[in-house]
């Protein structure tokens, strides 16, 4: 029966099985996203309460990597929250053109590495879980959690190029729901991917924005 909805019916009925834990981590998810997108200090503790939301609901499913995935949200949500609101000679939280820690590039170098680092890890992640759990698509699933841990360091940072590294992540892990049938995710990560986007166009605005200050 279940076979011969549409998407869309699929979509609707996740919406309607969803429990007030699983709507209050996806609205504070969306609400962190767009925050972080506009270079807003808040989206931390927005961050910080979707992931620990996000704990109980995985680990109450028994999928307790992606619950050890967003512990470590939660951890570099105060880290995150600590780099952004250092300020020079003064103490409001809010005023971001104060900080310290400006929005920054890459060198071609350090993204090699990362990459690099990542692959490595994510190789061995996937032998992990192909030999040692029931995991589907170890592989797959092994990249996204190792560059999602790499991209939201990177956030962490202020790198302007970790939008480019959750539009990637975004649209793989968008097609990994979609296959495991966990279409309001998937389409959740189509969300996310267009806010990576608009993300990544508003930080280089703002960081052409700090430059041209500064000259």
């Amino acid at each position: 029966m279940q076979e011969n909805l549409s998407i869309g019916a699929l979509i609707y009925q996740a919406f309607e099985n969803m429990s007030w834990i699983e709507i209050g981590a996806v609205i504070s998810g969306l609400i962190y996203v767009i925050l972080a997108a506009y270079e807003n200090i808040l989206c931390w503790f927005f961050g910080i309460i979707g992931s620990l939301l996000s704990i109980y609901l995985f680990y109450s499913g028994k999928l307790y990597a992606e619950s050890a995935l967003y512990l470590y949200y939660v951890i570099a949500g105060f880290y995150g929250w600590y780099a952004w609101s250092r300020r020079k000679n003064e103490e409001v939280f809010y005023e971001t053109e104060s900080s310290v820690l400006k929005i920054h590039t890459w060198k071609s170098s350090q993204h090699l590495q990362a990459i690099g680092l990542g692959i490595i890890l994510a190789l061995v992640l996937a032998w992990s879980l192909k030999n040692f759990t029931d995991a589907q698509l170890p592989l797959i699933d092994a990249f996204t959690t190792i560059f999602s841990f790499i991209a939201t360091y990177m956030v962490t940072r202020k790198i302007l190029e970790n939008w480019l590294y959750w539009i990637f992540i975004d649209l793989v892990t968008a097609g990994m729901y979609f296959h495991r049938e966990y279409y309001l995710y998937a389409l959740l990560m189509i969300i996310y991917t267009v806010i990576a986007i608009i993300g990544y166009l508003k930080w280089k605005d703002l960081q052409q924005k700090d430059l041209n200050y500064a000259k």
